[in-house]
Parts: C-alpha cells; structure tokens; sequence
C-alpha cells in the first residue's frame, strides 16, 4: 500500500512511502514517521492508496491508530498549500500543537499523586510504630478517597521521606495524573495566560438595543439552515457586535455545532476568551502563539478530545481540530494580521471562508470598516450585508477634529511632537481623572541618526534602512526593524568623525518621554512590541489600563482596535499620515481604517468622546473622511481610484519578489521570470521587474514583480509554470497571492 505524507519542510509538496507488510495502513490525518535524506521526520497521512511509483522508501512507524489531525482539517491544509502557492509541507506547523510535532501525542504534564491503601487504613487503626508525621498523612488521605498530590502534602510539612516510607510498608499507593496547563488559570496567578481572570460561571446576556435584535434574527436565519453562508457585519465602533457574536454562538451551541471566533492579534484575545468564558463556562478553549508550548498543546488536546465548543484564537487558529463548525466568526476581519508574512501566506479570514464552506457553516466578518474586497462583496450581493449604525445606549460617535501640523510648526518650531490642542486635552482629562490614548503606528525613540557635517546616515548593514534609536541617554541602542541587527549610537559620524550626531523622526518611545514632560504628574505607559515582550506584560498593562492605574496610554496600532476602555475619552493621533507616504495601493484604505479604528476608542463609557488628529495633509480624503467615519464615501472614493489602476477588488494580484546575492542578478533573475510568465499566458498584465521597495534585506538584494488578471488560478499556474522551468530559483522566490502589502 502506498500513501502520501506531508512532511514540516518548507516548500515540499506530497511524498510517496509505502506501508510494510504486517503494518495496518494509517488512516489520513493519522502521524507517521517516515525517512528524509538522511533524517527521520514526522509527517501526517494526506492520501491512501496512491498510484504505483518506483523506489519508494517504506515508512519506519505509525504513530495513531486514528486520525490525529481531523481529515477536513488535513485537506483545509492542503487546499491553502494550493491556493498560496506554497508546499504543503509550509502547513503542517500549523496543524500541530508543538509538544505533538517531534512524534509524541501524549506530551502531558503529569503530577505525582498519594492516595491510602487498604493497609494505610488498618495502620491507622492498630500500628503504634507510625510517627507523627507519617500518622497525619494517612489521616489526610483518609479524608479525600481520590488522593492528594505530594506537591500539596509537602506544603503541609510532610516531607518526600516520609511519603516514601509509606509508600514501601504498602500503606499508601502513587500514581501519575494528567493536568492540562490551563492559560485561564495562569493569568491568576499573576504568570500572563489570558489575562482576564478565570471566572468560568455563565453570566446572564445584556439586553439588545433594537438595531442588535434585527441584526442577531437575519443571522440566526442563515445559521438555523445548516448551509454556507457569508455575511458582513458592519457595525460603527461601539455599536455591540460583541454581544451579538455571544447570542449567535449560544444558538449554534443548542443546535450541536462548535464555533470558531477569530480575532486578529494576541492583544485582543484576552477580553473576547473572557466574554466567551463567562458566556459558555469551561468549554471554550484559546490558541495563539503567546502561549507557552505546553499551555498550546494541552488546549489543543482538549479541542481534539471534543471537550471544547468554543474556540478563539488568532489566525492559526482556523486549522485548530474542531469538530462539526456550524459558526466562524472573523472579528476585525479587515485587519492585516490576519495575513501570514511567511509561507504559506494565507488570510486567515479566507482560509475560515473556505473551512465554513466545506463545513456548511455561517461566517460573520465583522468590522467597522470592512476591507474593500469584503465590501465589495457584499455591495455586489456575494455576502449578506448587516448594518448596525448606532452605538449601543445612543451613546454619541467621538467628536474628531484635525490639527494641521504645518501651522505648529510655524509658532511652536519644527521639533514639536504634541500639538497646543491635544497638550491641553490630555491635561483635561487628567484634571477630570479620565483616561487618554495616544496612537503613533510607529516604534523607537528616533527613527533616524544622521551627521549635519556630511549628511550621512547610520543605516543597517544588512537592509536598505535607516537604524531606529531605541532608549535614552546611556541606553540608546540603533536597531533595525527587519532583520533586529543592533549597535551602539557612535559618539562621531562613522562616515567622517564628525561630532555633529542627530536624531530625526520620532517613534512611541520619544512620544511617551513628551507626554512624560508636559505632563509631569501623569502616569504613563506604553503599548508597542518592544514594551510587551515579557509573558504577561501585556495582559499586565492591560488590566492596569482597564482598572484606572494608568493614565495616558501611548502606542502603535495595537491600541487602535478591539478594546473597550469606558473610561478613554481622548483619543490623541500623531502623525496620522504616517502610513500616507508608502509605495503601497493600500495605503489611502489603512489609513483610513486605523483612524476610524483609534477615533472608536474614544467615549464608549458614559462620557462623550472626543478624538485629535495630527497631520501634514489635512485635506486628504482618507483623512478627512476618517474623521467624519464615512466608510460608504471612502469606500466610493478609493473604488475609483482601485478600479482607474486595475488593482483589487476589481482584479486579481500575485506579487512576487526575487531575491539575490547582488542587485543585477536579482533583477536578471526577475526578468526572466517575467518573459516565461508572458509565453505562458499573454493575456495576464505584468507590472515590472523593478527594485523593491524595500531593496536589500537581511543581506539579500530584491526585486519585484506584480501579476494582474481576473482569473487567480490562471495567474499561479503561469507563475508555478516559470518557476518549475529553474528549480533552483524556488528558494529565492517569494509568492504572495492576494498580498495585503506589496513592500
């Protein structure tokens, strides 16, 4: 008998091994180990009884008698290998728990556990030579028949002595008990987990708001037919979608079905694994990436065992092994983090599309401001389109107002990072003892070091970027984004020994030293990758945020979204034209999407909210339409422009970038790609090959190319096509089919 197995290589498709003689053939989803070269690997059953071939190696063990990865998740893999371009090998990591990856599926944490013999209990009753100790411990085993751990004996004073010697007189007996790491019960113990507490008691809903009912019966309806169905939930910031993703579960829940809730980034798991955890109790279950591996595997364990109803999760969480999905829910759905920036690149919001087609299943996307393809879809009947466009209790949008940074500069000098307005309403709002959030989407303290005597720069040796300066004084450390080369700010120019070192540009860091500054008395934090890098710092300064400890909270976009802070009544954006500048298509739609998204924040409690723009460029429509939360207009707007250049939703896009040990043999590498792409199929617009924006990277030289046509399949078959022609250039090349990013 032959199979196919995937095995965890990175751009390797299928392999054939045959099963001995004697051996039962593993079923697909079953782990086998199998050899590689000249390794032993672990790989996952993908096809039985596959076509003769010739010099197949046998496979060297079967790991499960059953399936260990469901076979609709197997396939779910396989298609995304497909449809990304990428081997099916890319996946497997993903199907995994980590602990379950080197051949192991019982990769448990045990504890040691005492329980009383029938002799224990005869010793207590007539053995005088017990001594004090040993006569409390099996007075304590005596009162619990299900036996107690030595861990919790030894805190009582009973020693592993004298558990021992009890052991040997066959007075009590020791066995090993399985306990799940629980990341809910983490947190309480101050070590990060969901940093949300552990309640698991079911708490009563809220009650709806009128638009939240008529919402919640359209999608009951699609849910109730047991058949695919996708449907947008368009709801302002603020308006409960929350509440009605809660209401939608609990029905799919009665029906017997299990629901996937989806959230973009760590950041955002914690408050919606609490709101489920209250709703549902114990079986919900969490996945992402922050877990220790242990607390990954024993979750992921426990939605394989069918112990869990509800799992949420980031985007690796769409293969997670549960079965019957009648619900996913794709919160956010417009987020980019959604997207994978290694192979395989897949949206974790399409890939739940395609899991809840094969499931007959519901997906709600849910967004405030929708990506233009999920609009797109709707607005062309494809989805069903749910609007909610009031907040819950009538409570007023943020008022938005726009500072023009031009005139700052002209009375307060060109080095000022917070504007006259928002210095004043972040003092208001400490005097009324109210909360602030201030967004920059940008890390460090200077984003750039440059000498004023030769007007060089300290870039990155490895990346065609400058170094961000990270820390003050004594600290200061140049660090670069991409490839996290670090060095030490020179005292002199490097290029000409010049004294005359200075800092431009400005990141979280510097904005939290100024809020600091102008703010004396005012307890500051920040929110961005460098400050959260310790396990449980985020749910840390979460809940401190939460509970009023901190004041003024400054950081990147991970505080623009998902979060509900009653207390935020000042939203602050510097530089909100950051993101304006980039040789991206997209820029103008996240523009728009992260302002809407921060301006939210703002005024969810009892008190009105009030949000402060910062820019260079007042008048662009992606700002100003941002500020008056027009998503349809903007929408109108950036169609125009998408459909005049031929970008998504109105084609499709496969970027690709070639990269090399020089400039000139990156782009003969690309333009030879470009040539077989036309010979393959003429019809297919072909932007390129040019530099990549990003240029050199991690050592690397790069170039790129973008492919454009109405058929998605036609464009990776071109590509595969001028790929397969140089093998060897497979490595070098990087696919990305529907990039959210084209740097």
């Amino acid at each position: 008998m032959l199979i196919s197995v995937a095995v965890p290589v990175p751009n390797l498709d299928l392999l054939t091994y045959a099963v001995p003689e004697g051996v039962a053939t593993p079923c697909i989803g079953a782990r086998v180990v199998v050899p590689l070269g000249t390794r032993v690997v672990t790989g996952i059953v993908v096809e039985v009884g596959v076509g003769p071939t010739t010099n197949v190696k046998p496979i060297r063990e079967v790991l499960d008698a059953g399936a260990f990865v469901p076979p609709d998740v197997v396939a779910l893999a396989r298609w995304t290998a497909e449809y990304y371009a990428a081997g099916v090998g890319d996946t497997i990591p993903a199907l995994l728990p980590p602990m379950a990856r080197g051949g192991r599926a019982d990769a448990h944490k045990t504890t040691r556990v005492a329980s009383i013999t029938a002799a224990g209990h005869e010793a207590l009753a007539g053995d005088d030579k017990l001594t004090s100790r040993q006569r409390e411990a099996l007075e304590l085993l005596a009162g619990t028949p299900t036996g107690i751990g030595t861990s919790a004996l030894a805190a009582r004073g009973i020693a592993a002595d004298a558990i021992s010697r009890l052991t040997k007189r066959g007075y009590i007996s020791l066995r090993n008990d399985r306990v799940d790491r629980d990341p809910f019960a983490a947190s309480d113990r101050g070590q990060g987990g969901v940093g949300m507490g552990s309640d698991p008691d079911p708490t009563p809903f809220r009650q709806l708001t009128g638009e939240q009912t008529d919402a919640l019966h359209r999608l009951r309806k699609l849910a109730d037919t047991r058949a695919f169905h996708v449907a947008l939930l368009h709801g302002v910031t603020g308006s409960g979608k929350t509440e009605i993703y809660i209401r939608l579960s609990s029905d799919v829940r009665a029906a017997g079905r299990s629901v996937l809730m989806l959230v973009p980034e760590i950041a955002l798991t914690p408050a919606a694994a609490f709101l489920f955890r209250q709703a549902f109790g114990e079986r919900v279950a969490i996945q992402h990436s922050g877990l220790s591996d242990g607390e990954r595997h024993d979750q992921w364990q426990r939605i394989r065992r069918g112990d869990i109803d509800v799992v949420v999760g980031t985007r690796s969480a769409v293969f997670a092994p549960l079965e019957n999905v009648g619900l996913i829910v794709v919160d956010e759905e417009h987020d980019a983090s959604y997207k994978q920036d290694e192979s395989p690149r897949y949206n974790g919001r399409d890939v739940a599309i395609v899991r809840a087609q094969r499931s007959k299943a519901l997906v709600v996307l849910g967004s405030a401001t929708p990506s233009m393809e999920t609009y797109h879809n709707a607005m062309t009947g494809k989805y069903e389109r749910v609007v909610l466009e009031r907040r819950v209790l009538d409570r007023p949008l943020a008022s938005v107002s726009v500072v023009d940074m031009r005139e700052e500069y002209a009375i307060e000098g060109p080095h000022v990072i917070l504007s006259r307005a928002l210095r004043e309403g972040i003092q208001a709002r400490l005097d009324r003892h109210e909360q602030s959030l201030v967004l920059l989407n940008r890390r460090g303290f200077a984003t750039a070091v440059f000498c004023r005597q030769c007007a060089g720069t300290i870039d990155c040796p490895n990346c065609s970027v400058s170094l961000v300066v990270h820390g003050e004084g004594n600290a200061r450390r140049a660090r670069c984004h991409y490839c996290n080369y670090t060095a030490r700010v020179p005292p002199t120019c490097p290029l000409c020994a010049g004294p005359y070192l200075e800092q431009a540009g400005f990141g979280t860091e510097r904005v939290e030293a100024e809020v600091k500054k102008v703010c004396p008395g005012a307890r500051v934090a920040r929110l961005d990758r460098d400050a959260i890098r310790k396990k449980g710092s985020l749910a840390s300064l979460l809940s401190r945020f939460r509970d009023g400890a901190i004041d003024v909270l400054v950081g990147t976009q991970m505080i623009a979204k998902g979060h509900d802070f009653p207390r935020v009544t000042l939203v602050g954006v510097v530089s909100a034209d950051v993101g304006l500048g980039l040789a991206d298509f997209r820029a103008s739609e996240r523009t728009f999407q992260l302002l809407t998204q921060v301006a939210g924040r703002a005024g969810r409690g009892e008190l009105p909210g009030e949000a402060i723009v910062q820019t260079l460029y007042p008048d662009h429509y992606s700002i100003q339409l941002a500020c008056r939360q027009d998503f349809p207009a903007f929408y109108e707007r950036e169609l125009t422009f998408r459909r005049a250049m031929r970008y998504p939703p109105m084609i499709s896009l496969v970027n690709a970038v070639v990269r090399s040990r020089t400039f000139a043999g990156a782009m003969d590498d690309a333009s030879e790609i470009v040539e077989k792409v036309r010979r393959a199929d003429p019809g297919l617009r072909i932007l390129g090959p040019a530099p990549a924006p990003l240029g050199r990277l991690r050592g690397e030289y790069r170039a790129q190319l973008m492919i454009k046509g109405m058929n998605r399949k036609q464009i990776r078959e071109a590509l595969q096509s001028a790929l397969a022609a140089r093998p060897e250039l497979q490595r070098r090349v990087v696919v990305d089919v529907d990039p959210l990013s084209v740097l």
